[in-house]
């Protein structure tokens, strides 16, 4: 490569563009996705890419692998797989954290090598409560290693990671904007990874059994067997405390005429969970249903609360629970956690527009946001990623909503797999994909789309399942970010970014020099998509290695896997799914995620330059 590399016009261009996708990125003004996309437009605008190539990251080999990746995780998910998973693990590892974490966190790591991580962590939550309810383990004693080994598990294969998927594709732009007579970079095989990956699962594993204890916080509650989780829990934790009543509507009770929404914005209000009016009596009232004389009011709340608010609305507080007593058997309702995971049509819309109760028979009674409990005005709240809903609901309601993608049931309930009859299909299928990445040259996203194909052939999932359980903004962000990578190669921003680093950093030892991508990497990871990080900075230590005379594929790889070293803040989506049902702070992933993320340095180097 030449030296002495100047800015050109269109060099500026691209780094105002890369300085805007930082911003937008780390302050999250708009959603990662709609950013993504205004920077392929701008870069369409300005003409630093040509307009036949810039929509070509929809039709990329990452793009369509992602996609296939998501569909083969559901279709093994949706025929209870996971189920005879959680079964084989109990009956394996005992009841002691100390065999049940390894054996946990294992598993989730290998899975999470063929398919994403957040699925993985996604289809393994429930698990982790059936499993906590069992062995009377805390969750917050499973969910974070859980979670760690998940991101980790990420990096067994070349298909375990959005940045990995990602980076054959950043590499074979590359080649198109070698200089003269320089070496084309050769990509990565499924496997190649997989001893460093190895290497990273175990060290996280033995992290969390050698020093889980001193790493972890003290749980608040001690697991019980029930289907949900312990009354106690609920009021330590969120609290939500009091008992159930039935109040009765008299003439002369100013709720009459009045709407539910309106009643729980009165002063004093307890928390209304049920409603009978001519009808049968039913769990979680509509916000726009009426209130007559009459009217019977499933409440919760303490006693005395709820004798003062019956005093002030003329309501009559009845005896014992005439009405509602079958609704709320604990073996028919309760309390549940439920979270919202990364691409939910749910992000951005309050919880009244939500209209949980009406679809769903959902009550929110609290919001977990980040370790912060939110109990007041709750339901003009806009709902963002990672938010854990205390909800009340019969099992059933609950069983419903959790096959929605748009909710993750953290609490354990006895629920029926769909589709156990069509497991042999979905592993066949699954097999097949895997058989051809090995075995064949066709390439990733052929090979991975087979499988999938093979399963909606095969009544594993519908076409609109399948269509469901991709994330499509996880599909537009990684589309659209692919065109400012190629600007980087194609206008030599990446060069000069690569010169000046080399003049700040001097002569050093090229380990130094690895080092000090690894913690960009990470960093930029822990302040925006790991998918935006290596996009931005695989070009740039693609030409950082041709100038010290390295090797370029290492350097790219040694981003890619770096952006996985996400454990100190709750950023990361795995982290961001795992904190409520945890009871986990910021704090927390603080405390374990720094010497996590030192140790991921440590052993990724090193595995990385024995094997490269």
């Amino acid at each position: 490569m030449e030296s002495g590399l100047t800015l050109t016009g269109d060099m500026m261009l691209v780094l105002v563009v890369l300085s805007a996708t930082i911003g937008l990125f780390v302050s999250e003004f708009v959603r990662v996705d709609i950013a993504a996309i205004l920077v392929m437009v701008v870069i369409g605008l300005l003409g630093l890419v040509p307009a036949n190539e810039l929509f070509n990251g929809f039709a990329s080999n990452a793009v369509l692998s992602i996609i296939a990746v998501m569909i083969l995780g559901a279709g093994l998910d949706r025929t209870g797989v996971m189920t005879v998973v959680a079964a084989y693990i109990l009956k394996v590892g005992g009841t002691t954290a100390t065999r049940i974490v390894p054996l946990v966190s294992g598993t989730v790591g290998v899975i999470s090598g063929m398919m994403q991580n957040v699925g993985a962590t996604a289809l393994f939550m429930p698990v982790m409560s059936r499993i906590s309810n069992r062995t009377h383990i805390p969750l917050s004693r499973l969910l974070m290693p859980m979670g760690f080994c998940a991101i980790l598990g990420g990096t067994l294969t070349m298909v375990g990671s959005s940045p990995l998927i990602l980076l054959n594709d950043l590499i074979e732009n590359a080649n198109q904007s070698l200089p003269p007579g320089v070496e084309t970079l050769e990509t990565f095989a499924l496997f190649d990874v997989t001893l460093i990956g190895l290497a990273l699962l175990t060290s996280g594993i033995l992290y969390f059994l050698l020093g889980g204890k001193y790493l972890l916080p003290e749980p608040k509650e001690k697991a019980t067997g029930g289907p949900a989780r312990t009354k106690a829990y609920f009021a330590d934790v969120y609290g939500i405390k009091g008992d159930i009543f039935e109040l009765l509507v008299t003439v002369d009770s100013p709720l009459v005429g009045m709407k539910i929404s309106d009643a729980e914005k009165m002063e004093g209000a307890p928390i209304l969970l049920a409603i009978r009016n001519t009808e049968e009596p039913r769990l979680a009232p509509p916000s726009d249903e009426m209130i007559w004389v009459g009217t019977i009011l499933g409440v919760m709340g303490k006693r005395n609360e709820v004798g003062r608010y019956a005093l002030d609305m003329q309501c009559r507080v009845q005896p014992r629970l005439r009405t509602f007593g079958g609704l709320f058997n604990p073996s028919r309702a309760g309390i549940s956690e439920v979270v919202i995971p990364p691409g939910s049509r749910l992000v951005g819309k309050s919880v009244g527009e939500t209209r949980l109760r009406k679809r769903y028979g959902i009550s929110v009674l609290a919001i977990n946001r980040r370790g912060e409990v939110l109990v007041e005005d709750i339901r003009d709240m806009p709902l963002e990623t990672g938010d854990c809903l205390v909800s009340h609901s019969t099992w059933r309601d609950l069983s419903v909503l959790g096959k929605e993608r748009d909710f993750i049931v953290a609490t354990d309930i006895p629920k029926e797999e769909q589709r156990p009859h069509k497991v042999t299909y979905a592993l066949v299928f699954f097999a097949i994909s895997i058989s051809m990445i090995v075995f064949t040259d066709f390439r990733l996203s052929i090979s991975l789309l087979v499988g999938a194909m093979g399963m909606v052939l095969t009544g594993v999932l519908s076409m609109d399942e399948a269509y469901s359980a991709v994330s499509w903004k996880t599909v537009f962000l990684l589309a659209s970010l692919i065109p400012l990578g190629g600007a980087m190669e194609r206008t030599g921003t990446a060069a000069w970014i690569a010169q000046e680093i080399m003049i700040i950093l001097g002569d050093v030892p090229e380990i130094a020099i690895q080092i000090a991508l690894a913690i960009l990497a990470t960093i930029f990871s822990l302040v925006m998509s790991n998918v935006g990080a290596t996009t931005i900075l695989v070009p740039i230590a693609v030409s950082i290695a041709l100038t010290t005379g390295a090797n370029p594929a290492m350097y790219a790889l040694i981003v890619a896997l770096s952006t996985s070293n996400a454990f100190i803040l709750p950023t990361h989506q795995v982290n961001a799914l795992i904190m409520g049902p945890g009871g986990y702070r910021v704090a927390d992933f603080v405390r374990a995620g720094s010497g996590m993320s030192i140790i991921f340095i440590i052993v990724m180097l090193t595995m990385v330059n024995f094997i490269f």
